[in-house]
C-alpha cells in the first residue's frame, strides 16, 4: 500500500462529511424574508444535570441563527423534555443561553417532547405566527424535523429558512460519523427529497413518521 493511500482516504472521508452535512443544511428551506423569526432549537439526550457538549453547541448555533435581519416578535424556542434525567433538555439550553451567552431576547421553553416528532407537534402552537421558521440541530436531524413540519403542517412549510447550523471546519473530524448516522436516520426520505432546495422554494417532502 502506498504511503499516501491512507491520508488520501482520510481526507476524502472528511470532505464527504463536510459535503453531506452542508447539503442537508440547504434542503427543504426557502429564501429568507423580512419579518419575525422563530428559531427552534432541538434538544439532545442529556444524562446529567449539567448541559452536555451537544446541547451547548446547539444553543450557540440557535442564537447565531437568530440573524441580524429578524424583525420584532422574534423568539427562540428550546424544545426537549426530561429524556436523560429529571431536568428537561429545553430548560438546560434556555439557562445556558442566558448564562453563557447573556441572551436577552424572547425565549420560550417546550419541555414535554421525547422525540423529534413530538418536538414539532409541541412547538407548532408557539411558532405558527412567525414569518420565518428556523430549525436548529445537527444538519441531518434538522432536516428530519423540517420534513416532519411539512408533514404535520404543510401550510407552514414555505416559512422554513436555513439555520446557521453548518459551518466549514466545525465538527470536521466528527462529520463523517454524523454523515453516516444521518444517512441511516434519513432512510425514509427519497433521493429527490434530499436534494438542496432552490432559492425561494422548498422541495416536496413525504417522510414516514419514525
Amino acid at each position: 500500500m502506498r504511503a499516501w493511500t491512507l491520508p488520501a482516504a482520510g481526507a476524502a472521508l472528511l470532505v464527504w462529511g463536510e459535503w453531506l452535512n452542508r447539503r442537508w443544511s440547504k434542503t427543504v428551506v426557502h429564501a429568507e424574508c423580512d419579518g419575525s423569526r422563530a428559531v427552534v432549537v432541538l434538544g439532545y439526550r442529556n444524562p446529567s444535570e449539567s448541559i452536555n457538549l451537544v446541547n451547548r453547541w446547539r444553543v450557540r448555533a440557535g442564537l447565531r441563527s437568530v440573524g441580524t435581519g429578524a424583525g420584532t416578535g422574534t423568539v427562540v424556542v428550546f424544545s426537549g423534555g426530561p429524556v436523560g434525567n429529571d431536568i428537561a433538555e429545553a430548560r438546560l439550553m434556555a439557562d445556558h443561553a442566558r448564562s453563557a451567552f447573556h441572551y436577552s431576547g424572547r425565549v420560550l421553553v417546550e419541555d414535554r417532547s421525547t422525540n423529534t416528532w413530538e418536538n414539532i407537534t409541541h412547538v407548532v402552537p408557539l411558532i405558527e405566527d412567525a414569518r420565518q421558521i428556523v430549525i436548529v440541530s445537527q444538519p441531518a436531524h434538522a432536516l428530519k424535523a423540517r420534513a416532519y413540519l411539512r408533514r404535520q403542517r404543510p401550510d407552514l412549510a414555505d416559512r422554513l429558512v436555513r439555520a446557521d447550523d453548518y459551518r466549514l471546519g466545525e465538527w470536521t473530524l466528527l462529520k463523517p460519523l454524523l454523515a453516516a448516522y444521518g444517512l441511516w436516520s434519513l432512510r425514509g426520505l427519497t433521493p429527490a427529497e434530499r436534494r438542496p432546495s432552490s432559492a425561494g422554494r422548498a422541495d416536496g417532502v413525504a417522510v414516514r413518521r419514525r
